[in-house]
């Protein structure tokens, strides 16, 4: 970080040498500010025309062009993005359909006025620490309000719907009135899964309460095309013996701010917060009330195809989609199985299982914290199934039966290998010694063998 600062500061000066300013801008000033790390240090260079300004780069170490068209470089060995200010032309209804005109010239009035959010309009000169704010973002950091530029321009881009929710979420911030019901009649149905994707990443993973971006999303009436198996959710009742929170929404709400503090234990952070998200889906199709009592019987497994549906949509991954399945359809036996302490076979079952063990009891433990009930704590499974777990990982780190050992014994491959692997899969998880497990394996290959003359 220190070898980037230093090249920006050397940038700046060799850039004011030939008459022009270099700006810190963007999220760079506003997580300074902050007092927020932030380690992408985005630069923007006024007053030198683009042959000017790659000459310094040259000097500095060598340019690196991202599109010189746009007006983007860097400079080799250092992570900086530095740009050069330019006006955009609305061509299309998608993100990404501008024309771009570079005009080191405009000012900074201008340059700013393209922005979307008045806290990622500020700019620093590099030199000298001013701040430059046109549009009042210093006053909404301090208020903690995300509050758009410009009415015209901001409708331009309908990502930005979902970059104010996730700013908030994010930064723990409100939207300003007027952004709330500009960005409620803004249409982003035409944005990309892969947009789609990378804003509630940011969401999932930067927020401590991640559920913000969906209460704000709901607020911009933005939950109907991306997020429908979401919004499904809202107003569909629980017991509240079990759920004295309130709907599935509130629920849910609850359990991803849980998942929150454990996104980091995972394998794949990013399927567990998703997971998170998705777990519950099934009782918007499950639930009915039987004798006056409120159930969801199933709700699990028939939240599969909801979960499915809604992944496919926002990514093409499908290793991601299968890992946030896998937890979906197990995320009830953590809790199930502690509670009724169940026998080490059991929990060396579910966990052989699980995509990701450690993550499923994470997915159990927020599930239990995202909801106000009558009876045990079920955060407290947390130390029995841990406990398990380790049982499970000293037993997997242990010679088992595999195909290659029925072949070295004899045994040809046949329409039985299938059933034979299986049963000694249940010898592994059951804990027998893999010199037992192959003598029992072995036996029953004979018995299968006598059965066929």
């Amino acid at each position: 970080m220190d070898n980037n600062l230093n090249k920006a500061f050397e940038l700046a000066s060799k850039v004011k040498e030939k008459g022009g300013t270099a700006y810190f801008v963007g999220g760079y000033v506003r997580d300074k500010l902050l007092k927020t790390e932030n380690k992408d240090i985005d630069i923007e260079v006024h007053g030198l025309t683009p042959t000017a300004l790659e000459e310094i780069l040259e000097e500095l170490g060598g340019k690196l062009s991202y599109g010189e068209s746009f007006g983007i470089y860097g400079i080799k060995g250092c992570d900086i993005d530095i740009a050069m200010p330019r006006k955009e032309k609305l061509r299309g209804s998608g993100h990404k359909d501008f024309d771009v005109f570079v005009d080191p010239f405009i000012g900074t009035l201008k340059a700013c006025e393209r922005r979307d959010f008045t806290v990622n309009a500020l700019m620093q000169d590099v030199l000298t620490g001013e701040i430059t704010d046109h549009f009042g973002g210093v006053k909404d950091l301090e208020n903690k309000h995300i509050r758009h530029i410009s009415d015209t321009t901001f409708i331009e881009d309908p990502l930005r719907v979902l970059r104010a929710a996730q700013f908030a979420a994010r930064f723990d911030f409100t939207v300003a009135e007027e952004t709330v019901k500009l960005c409620s009649k803004m249409d982003i149905t035409a944005l990309s899964k892969e947009r789609i994707l990378l804003e509630l990443e940011k969401a999932l993973l930067k927020a401590q309460k991640p559920s913000v971006f969906f209460k704000i999303m709901a607020d911009f009436k933005a939950l109907d095309y991306w997020f429908p198996e979401l919004k499904a959710l809202m107003g569909v009742k629980q017991n509240p013996k079990h759920h004295a929170e309130g709907d599935v929404w509130v629920h849910t709400m609850m359990v991803l701010d849980a998942a929150a503090k454990y996104r980091e234990k995972a394998e794949n952070p990013l399927g567990f917060m998703l997971a998170a998200l998705c777990h519950d889906f099934g009782k918007a199709v499950t639930t009915e009330e039987i004798n006056g009592v409120i159930h969801a019987y199933g709700h699990e497994i028939k939240g599969i195809p909801l979960a499915k549906s809604f992944l496919q949509r926002i990514t093409s991954e499908t290793k991601l989609i299968n890992y946030v399945l896998n937890l979906v359809k197990n995320h009830m036996r953590p809790n199930t199985v502690a509670g009724a302490k169940s026998s080490v076979k059991a929990t060396n079952k579910m966990f052989f299982e699980a995509a990701d063990p450690k993550a499923l009891i994470y997915i159990g433990l927020a599930d239990g914290e995202g909801r106000i009930k009558e009876g045990a704590d079920e955060s407290k499974n947390g130390e029995f199934l841990f406990e398990r777990l380790k049982i499970f990982n000293e037993l997997m780190a242990k010679p088992y039966v595999m195909g290659r050992d029925l072949i070295d014994a004899g045994l040809k491959p046949n329409e039985d290998f299938t059933e034979l692997l299986n049963f000694a899969q249940k010898l592994r998880l059951s804990g027998v010694e893999k010199e037992s497990a192959l003598k029992q394996v072995l036996a029953m290959a004979a018995r299968l063998k006598k059965k066929k003359k």
